[in-house]
């Protein structure tokens, strides 16, 4: 379904957004990129309609190859009450848009929240916290994605869902996905302002690549989970399967340094 330059179709949701944002910079000269969003995107074609108003959406999947799916409400610390529209009905609905439109691979915008309890428990509460003379830089054991679901608040909930539904979507109705469980991309792209955003720091350069990665895995790659972070000193997620299955190979990575703070606004 490529289009006659040879170029793939792919329909970002949330592409007004940062992550969009990056993505259409980084990759607009590869793909025919076009957005989802409740506002137009800045650089592609932009179809504004509300995830959770499925006939609203459905035109913007018509001869799409691919689908990254990013929109929802991406606080961490989301209420249900958002949640249930913007990141459980409305990941439903991209996938049945995607179903009904014949798009063959979602990627899904999964996060580390999805296993974020994890973080209650040593080494990697001591990875969070900045205790790093407490640990061995590559000499702890790392959270993989055969470790358990364990959310970390309702919006880590959803994305264990959008993984779950990806699933079933796969076996039923051959809409293929795969599921990134993406660190922290930063607005400013700098994670030195605390000790959890150099171990989650997924940089504008690695985000573009493990996407363009995901949209581009062969189709004998049906369904897929991956930790996706940069190659950071301080790790609390191992990234080797996105290595090995993806090729995923990340520029950058973060080292010891930080000065305590907030984030940037925009990140808040």
């Amino acid at each position: 379904m490529a289009e006659g330059n040879g170029k793939k179709k792919v329909l970002i949701t949330g592409g007004a957004g940062l992550i969009g944002g990056v993505l259409i910079d980084r990759l607009g000269e590869r793909y025919e990129l076009s957005s989802l969003d409740l506002k137009e995107a800045d650089g592609v074609p932009s179809h504004v309609a509300s995830l959770d108003d499925l006939d609203a959406m459905q035109p913007a999947f018509a001869g799409v190859d691919a689908v990254v799916h990013l929109a929802a409400d991406r606080s961490a610390y989301a209420e249900w009450d958002s949640v249930l529209p913007n990141n459980l009905v409305g990941t439903y609905n991209v996938f049945e848009a995607s179903r009904r439109e014949g798009v063959k691979r979602v990627i899904f915008a999964s996060s580390n929240h999805a296993t974020g309890g994890n973080y209650l428990d040593e080494p990697w509460s001591l990875v969070g916290s900045g205790q790093f003379d407490k640990l061995e830089a590559g000499a702890y054991p790392l959270v993989d994605e055969d470790t358990m679901i364990r959310p970390d608040g309702f919006y880590g909930v959803s994305k264990a869902f959008g993984e779950a539904i990806g699933s079933y979507y796969n076996d039923y109705h051959d809409v293929s996905s795969i599921h990134l469980r993406i660190g922290w991309v930063i607005s400013t792209d700098d994670p030195t302002f605390s000790p959890f955003a150099l171990s989650l720091w997924l940089s504008h350069a690695d985000v573009a690549q493990i996407v363009s990665l995901s949209i581009d895995a062969s189709e004998s790659l049906k369904y897929g989970i991956y930790y996706a972070t940069s190659d950071n000193k301080w790790k609390i997620f191992d990234i080797s399967r996105a290595k090995t299955e993806l090729g995923f190979a990340p520029e950058d990575g973060s080292g010891d340094d930080f000065v305590e703070g907030p984030p940037p606004v925009r990140d808040r």
